[in-house]
């Protein structure tokens, strides 16, 4: 017999003599876009009753139905609109049938007719998809039966299968557009909300190992339609989400996507290290770096963390999720959970595939090291923002830091990151530098979270004084500090941190603004940033005794200012120089000219005391112990002015300041979800085996 070989819904023997056979399935989808007159078709059905019976029995070839949606121009796919209409409700009335196979068919059927409608109204057809799809005198009607049908299969204890393209389904229908604010089709799914739904799958911990990250995606997505033109139930509703287990469900879900980038870079960093380029790097300095840099970068993964934002900036109750104690990732052992019947499709990053993390599922064990949500986050947000060059990466650093402004002003969230009684040892990731070692990963001391968050802080600006300077991130990390440090002057939580490594990082990144004056101000304003930093110092001289954790702290305050005064002093001129001119900087200038009133005090009043020590001992360089001895014999003849305003701080609004940037970045996340969800991964052979029994 001649070999057969099947392809693009053609059936063709190896004898180039016989015309190709096409698949059944393939002529019926001809019948339905064929035209029998000029400008109207017929309902297929009219000469074979059975028709739509059959159809949805048979495996839908998506390839061939969406070639054949894209082969057509507008005017075609306008003459056979009504027969489009009458697939979109039949595949409707499919998801209601009994037989498991035939729903399958109808999701895969709706699927392809959105995409393939989608790919032609990109070009300048200029016709509705709603009205392509369905008509607009049906389109309440079927939006309300097709969301109602999804709701129960989301919601029944059926196949897993069917939950997976359901949700697959939905994504396919919210990222339809670009800009999904403009996708009018989501009106019908504010209406008819499928919310519920969602919450349930996150709270079941089955559901939620299979279709967890899918479930997350699509809500996070869905919270983003309109949100800054009209009420989004979507918003409302997990503003108000207080049940613990579905909290849960979503955390462990997000904490399982990070978790994954993480152990993905760091397979990738060692694996690189450990490589031949590794050791061509050492020998030959600087020539690969940025190549080897390139080797470990990991696709970032902005839609889990858009889901993590959404979280933790609509719903308060969330933040307890932040600090659920679990194992680390990576560290245990877990049982392996058979294959799911539907492969789950990555979006952006694979996600998990099983819940290691479920306290309930998975206890903890004394002798491993446990982690939460928090710790895993501040992990990820150490490796995305070491390098912020890259488009994707300067979203998720600029995420991570939104995200970080939100947990700073929360009073919660304040209250575990400074707890004692929660101690964590967190291996935040570190930019390689040639002029510092890799710290070492057993050497690091458990702390409180709030070290690990300023830990993350004072990296980042180290490792970012650059000629593409990232204004917008320095001002976010400044201001996260300035919001921690204002909870623990408020609740004056004296907390053991290593303060003069951010002291450091302070005046050295004036050191670069002021070295870099004329190209940064030809591009920012750096006064700002110079004013904040400033002011930083001012809290701690203004208040550093209601939250430095001893008195020789608060000595060697003044001893790093008056080690580093001639900073201070550039900085003084270069701002009086700037304020005194009629330029545009005068007013930005003079500012941080009257900020420095205080730091010019204690510079001005210690070092002639200083030198007058040295001369008086004979003593030509004087040591630390030296100079702190003058400083403490010489406090009570110094004075300051006391500055209004320091510990407080605008709160963080989304609406009035970041709006551009969240549409910017759902489009982003939208197109990057339609670019890799796929539907023909269910192989009928899979399908055949699940649903063995057809009545």
């Amino acid at each position: 017999m001649a070999q057969v070989e099947k392809r693009g819904g053609l059936l063709r023997k190896s004898s180039a003599s016989k015309k190709p056979l096409k698949e059944k399935v393939v002529l019926m989808y001809d019948e339905i876009f064929m035209v029998v007159a000029v400008s109207q078709t017929e309902d297929p059905s009219k000469c074979s009753p059975r028709f739509w019976e059959e159809l949805f029995l048979m495996k839908v070839n998506l390839e061939y139905l969406e070639g054949k949606l894209e082969s057509l121009d507008g005017e075609e796919l306008m003459k056979i609109k009504d027969n489009i209409n009458c697939l979109f409700q039949h595949c409707i009335q499919a998801l209601g049938e009994e037989h498991p196979i035939r729903v399958v068919n109808a999701l895969q059927t709706l699927c392809a007719l959105i995409r393939g409608v989608h790919q032609k109204n990109k070009s300048t057809s200029g016709f509705d998809i709603i009205n392509m799809l369905m008509g607009f005198d049906k389109a309440e009607l079927c939006m309300k039966n097709l969301m109602e049908s999804l709701d129960s299969l989301l919601c029944a204890e059926g196949s897993e299968s069917l939950k997976s393209l359901c949700l697959k389904l939905l994504l396919c229908l919210v990222t339809v557009t670009d800009n999904i604010s403009q996708n009018t089709i989501l009106e019908y799914v504010m209406i008819n909300s499928i919310f519920e739904a969602i919450l349930q799958i996150l709270s079941h911990p089955p559901s939620r190992r299979e279709h967890g990250y899918d479930a997350v995606v699509l809500l996070a997505l869905l919270v983003n339609y309109r949100k800054y033109e009209s009420v989004n139930p979507y918003i409302v509703k997990l503003s108000i989400v207080d049940d613990e287990a579905t909290l849960n469900g979503m955390g462990l879900v997000i904490a399982q996507a990070l978790s994954e980038y993480n152990r993905q870079y760091k397979d990738k960093e060692e694996e690189h290290q450990s490589g031949f380029l590794s050791a061509l790097t050492n020998m030959v300095g600087s020539m690969f770096i940025a190549d080897a840099h390139e080797k470990i970068s990991v696709q970032t993964n902005e839609a889990i963390l858009l889901a993590l934002y959404e979280a933790v900036h609509l719903n308060r109750n969330f933040i307890t999720v932040l600090a659920q104690s679990h194992p680390e990732m990576g560290l245990v052992t877990t049982p392996v959970s058979p294959a799911p019947a539907t492969p789950v499709t990555p979006l952006g990053t694979t996600p998990p595939s099983s819940d290691v993390i479920s306290s309930v599922e998975l206890p903890l064990d004394a002798d491993v090291q446990t982690s939460n949500l928090l710790i895993t986050f501040l992990k990820y947000s150490s490796i995305v923002m070491q390098d912020t060059k890259d488009e994707h990466r300067l979203h998720s650093g600029k995420l991570c830091l939104i995200i970080l402004t939100c947990i700073a002003e929360d009073q919660y969230a304040n209250a575990f990151l400074h707890d004692d009684n929660m101690n964590f040892r967190v291996n935040l990731h570190r930019m390689p530098m040639r002029h510092r070692k890799k710290a070492a990963d057993k050497n690091l001391p458990c702390r409180p979270l709030v070290c690990a968050v300023l830990d993350l802080m004072v990296e980042f600006i180290v490792t970012h004084m650059m000629k593409e300077f990232p204004m917008d991130l320095y001002i976010r990390c400044i201001q996260v500090v300035h919001k921690l440090l204002c909870y623990q002057k408020k609740c004056r939580v004296r907390l053991h941190y290593t303060w003069r490594e951010l002291w450091s990082a302070l005046i050295n990144l004036l050191k670069f603004l002021m070295s870099n004056e004329t190209v940064l101000l030809a591009k920012h304003n750096i006064f700002t940033l110079a004013l904040m930093i400033v002011n930083l110092f001012n809290m701690f001289i203004t208040y550093g005794d209601t939250f430095l954790p001893t008195p020789s702290s608060y000595d060697e305050l003044y001893y790093e200012i008056i080690r580093m005064h001639q900073s201070f002093d550039n900085l003084y001129s270069m701002v009086l120089r700037l304020s005194t001119n009629a330029g545009q900087w005068k007013e930005a200038a003079s500012k941080v000219t009257h900020a420095l009133v205080n730091i010019r005090a204690i510079i001005n009043h210690f070092n002639p005391k200083i030198e007058s020590y040295a001369a008086v001992n004979h003593i030509s360089q004087l040591s630390e112990e030296q100079v702190l001895e003058v400083v403490r014999a010489n406090y009570d003849t110094l004075t300051l002015k006391l500055q209004d305003g320091l510990d407080q701080y605008e709160r963080y609004s989304e609406q009035h300041k970041e709006a551009a940037f969240f549409k910017e970045l759902v489009r982003s996340i939208s197109t990057n979800v339609r670019r890799n969800l796929a539907f023909h991964t269910l192989s009928q052979e899979v399908l055949l085996k699940e649903f063995s029994t057809i009545s």
